[in-house]
């Protein structure tokens, strides 16, 4: 099905022809699909906000979507979405063009959070968190502004598992990224489709693709991160036993919550013991 070369969305086109490639985009494929149907993220007729960073996992994200759109699989409206928050060096011009030429409806938006967030961030203080803020704030304007009914993210499983890490070790808190949410307000769905894809998949996939990458590092405030510490910690489990990553996912999703310590989880005082008559 996914070999045909006239039956391929244009995100696609000069896709390499190996058969490792295919393989990759295949599993790429059903793994969006699976998350799709696992997480109950498909509203016949809603429209979406794909949000387009630039980065690998943005472009993997676009191109999956567009090919189940394209397949009769995804039957809602997409809009790409990015968000120009002035930072030095944006190559604001790349994303435009890509989209132009391979017919991708979208809307760039400029709005310089850069600017706000230098102002109230110390110098030397990662910056991350002030910027997402202020970057999901504007994306829900636009979605509204454009009646989506949900923000469509490129985090994958990698971010997930790292996320876990984070609030566990740094926030005393057994939490991740959902793949599905609904926003502080009510009113938009958040959906990440790539939660079951690993990031190394989205790398070999945007590599062989060519696509013109924007660096998530513009504004230099990456180093050190607990993020990054946490990545270096899963990269060396992965190294010593191969599929670490996906066993800890996996464990993600088949909680016990009878097997945790959380009382408002589990009614632990309403457990009686089965006594013989």
């Amino acid at each position: 099905m996914l070999d045909h070369k006239n039956d391929i969305h244009p995100l696609f086109n000069g896709a390499p022809r190996s058969t490792e490639f295919k393989k990759l985009r295949k599993r790429l494929v059903q793994q969006t699909c699976e998350a799709l149907t696992q997480y109950g993220m498909i509203e016949p007729g809603a429209r979406w906000l794909v949000c387009l960073s630039g980065g690998k996992d943005s472009y993997t994200l676009l191109a999956v979507l567009h090919e189940l759109k394209w397949r009769g699989l995804l039957p809602v409206d997409l809009l790409a979405c990015n968000l120009d928050q002035g930072q030095p060096g944006f190559p604001a011009t790349v994303l435009p063009e890509f989209l132009k030429t391979h017919g991708v409806a979208h809307r760039i938006e400029y709005q310089d959070t850069y600017s706000i967030v230098m102002d109230k961030i110390p110098a030397g203080r990662t910056m991350c968190a002030l910027c997402s803020r202020l970057r999901r704030g504007n994306l829900y304007r636009i979605a509204r502004e454009e009646s989506c009914s949900a923000v469509v993210l490129g985090h994958h499983r990698d971010d997930i598992l790292e996320t876990f890490f984070m609030n566990l070790f740094h926030g005393g808190r057994l939490a991740t990224m959902p793949p599905k949410l609904v926003n502080e307000q009510g009113d938009l769905f958040v959906y990440r489709p790539l939660a079951h894809v690993a990031e190394a998949d989205c790398e070999k996939f945007a590599t062989a693709m060519q696509y013109p990458i924007i660096p998530c590092d513009l504004c230099g405030s990456q180093d050190g991160l607990q993020r990054q510490q946490v990545k270096q910690l899963l990269d060396e489990w992965e190294r010593n036993s191969p599929g670490r990553r996906q066993v800890i996912f996996r464990a993600l999703t088949t909680a016990r919550p009878s097997h945790l310590l959380d009382p408002e989880l589990f009614d632990f005082k309403a457990l009686v013991r089965d006594i013989p008559s």
